[in-house]
C-alpha cells in the first residue's frame, strides 16, 4: 500500500479539528468519548495523532468530526473561512 502526504501531513483537517475542539473546550478524550457515542471508534491518541498530521482520516470520521464539532465538513477541509 502506498502512503500518501500532502505537503508532509496525512490529512488537511488537523489544524481545523484542533481549533474547533478548542472553541467548543473540549479535551482530547471528551472528542474521542463523542465520537464514540455516535459509533466512531477513536481513541484520545488518535484524535492527537489528526491534528498533528500523522493519522489519516476517513471519510465517515471527517462527516462525525464535523457534526460533533458544530462545523461543516467544507470548514474543516479549509474550503470555507
Amino acid at each position: 500500500m502506498k502512503i500518501y502526504d500532502y505537503d508532509g501531513r496525512k490529512n488537511i483537517c488537523g489544524d481545523r479539528v484542533h481549533e474547533a475542539r478548542c472553541k467548543h473546550r473540549l479535551t482530547q478524550s471528551d472528542l474521542a468519548a463523542k465520537l464514540q457515542v455516535n459509533g466512531i471508534v477513536l481513541e484520545r491518541d488518535s484524535i492527537s495523532r489528526i491534528e498533528i498530521g500523522t493519522r489519516f482520516v476517513a471519510d465517515y470520521e471527517l462527516r462525525e468530526l464535523a457534526k460533533v464539532l458544530h462545523v461543516s465538513v467544507a470548514w474543516l477541509l479549509g474550503m470555507e473561512p
